[in-house]
C-alpha cells in the first residue's frame, strides 16, 4: 500500500497513492490509523484523490473507522474523492453516512470545527 502522511498541528492527512483501494489494504490502514493516533494528534483526514476504484468491504471499513473515531472523540474526514468512488459509495448507500469534503482544505476546516465543538461541549456528548 502506497501512502503519504502529512502531520499537522491538530490532524494527520493520509493520502493514498494508488488507484485501487482494495479490501486487502484495510488491515494495513487500520494499523496505520492506530499508530498515528497514539500521540497528541488524534484526528485523521483521508485524502482519496488518487483512488479511482473502491471495493465494497473497503467502503464499509471506512464507515466503521469513522464511527470508531467519533466514539473515541476523534475526527475522521474523507476528502477529494473521485467520481467513480463517489458513485460506488452512493450505490452502497454509504455516501451520506460518511464525513466527506470536496477539498482537503475543507476537511481541515471540519476537523477544526469539530474540535471547537468538543471543547464547547466539554466532552458531555458522545460522537
Amino acid at each position: 500500500m502506497n501512502f503519504k502522511i502529512d502531520t499537522k498541528e491538530k490532524f494527520h492527512v493520509i493520502s493514498l497513492i494508488e488507484p485501487q483501494f482494495s479490501a486487502n489494504m484495510t488491515y494495513k490502514l487500520r494499523e496505520l490509523f492506530t499508530e498515528v493516533t497514539q500521540n497528541d494528534v488524534k484526528h485523521i483526514i483521508l485524502n482519496l484523490k488518487a483512488v479511482e476504484n473502491i471495493e465494497t468491504t473497503t467502503a464499509e471499513f471506512l464507515l466503521k473507522e469513522q464511527q470508531a473515531a467519533y466514539e473515541a472523540g476523534r475526527s475522521f474526514v474523507l476528502c477529494e474523492i473521485q467520481p467513480p468512488v463517489k458513485e460506488a459509495l452512493q450505490k452502497l448507500e454509504l455516501f451520506d453516512l460518511l464525513n466527506i469534503t470536496p477539498t482537503e482544505s475543507e476537511a481541515w476546516d471540519i476537523v477544526q470545527m469539530e474540535e471547537i465543538e468538543r471543547e464547547l461541549l466539554g466532552g458531555e456528548e458522545s460522537w
